[in-house]
């Protein structure tokens, strides 16, 4: 079996240790394989291996693999975070946009939705940790943006996204997770399922609180090769949209 098999494997096991500590099925926890810097041809092994969703981060990055992937029944998530000037290409190229964090966004995600395609996915992203380097709604600000996202018809928004500042106890990821969880439920709005929290290093605590997407690179992929960069092909595709 191939490194990636071995690591996909353990990863597995992790997720249904601390889905059966946490007195959740395995299945309420969906793996998002997070495909920044891995060049195309490992993500192909790693489609092989039964991994149907993908992240990236950069959209320049990005489009090559959609490109030479299009062939492949893979859900496109944007984790990175979205700039004005690039949104057309997640909006008519990717499935979720994970880290919308303000109305501009939202708006022009919404407006350069292509006509026929379902509604994009979305995350709103909230910063838990308060840390003032790290992108993010803040979360006295959560209802009021959720409020002016919600009429906007070419987007669905599915819940919360955060990224909790690094190197926590396991307690203190649990709490900045359970805020964004308390924050989900208190919104009280209908559609709203899906919370992606939990990294490689902190898949478990996330788990515990409740976690429907875990994003996870490292753990997966193995350690990020800076200056990596995809094999691009010649035609662009639309992803597949399941």
């Amino acid at each position: 079996m191939s490194s990636l098999g071995t690591r996909l494997d353990a990863l597995h096991e992790r997720i249904k240790l601390a889905a059966a500590a946490a007195g959740r099925p395995a299945g309420a926890v969906r793996l998002i394989a997070v495909s920044k810097t891995v060049p195309y041809e490992q993500m192909l092994v790693a489609y092989r291996l039964g991994l149907r969703d993908f992240a990236e981060s950069y959209v320049q990055e990005a489009l090559p693999k959609l490109a030479a992937l299009a062939h492949c029944d893979i859900t496109w998530h944007f984790i990175g975070p979205i700039q004005s000037n690039k949104t057309r290409p997640i909006a008519e190229r990717f499935h979720w946009a994970h880290s919308v964090d303000r109305l501009k966004i939202a708006e022009r995600l919404h407006e350069q939705r292509p006509h026929g395609m379902p509604p994009l996915n979305i995350c709103l992203q909230v910063n838990v940790s308060g840390e003032p380097t790290k992108a993010g709604v803040t979360l006295d600000a959560l209802p009021q943006l959720t409020e002016a996202i919600a009429p906007l018809s070419n987007l669905r928004l599915r819940g919360l996204m955060a990224i909790p500042a690094p190197g926590q106890s396991p307690d203190a990821q649990r709490a900045a997770f359970r805020c964004l969880r308390e924050a989900l439920l208190g919104l009280n709005l209908p559609g709203l399922d899906t919370l992606s929290i939990g990294m490689s290093d902190d898949l478990e605590a996330a788990i515990m609180e409740g976690a429907t997407l875990l994003r996870i690179g490292t753990a997966l992929f193995g350690p990020r090769q800076a200056g990596s960069t995809p094999t691009a092909t010649s035609s662009q595709h639309r992803a597949p949209v399941s």
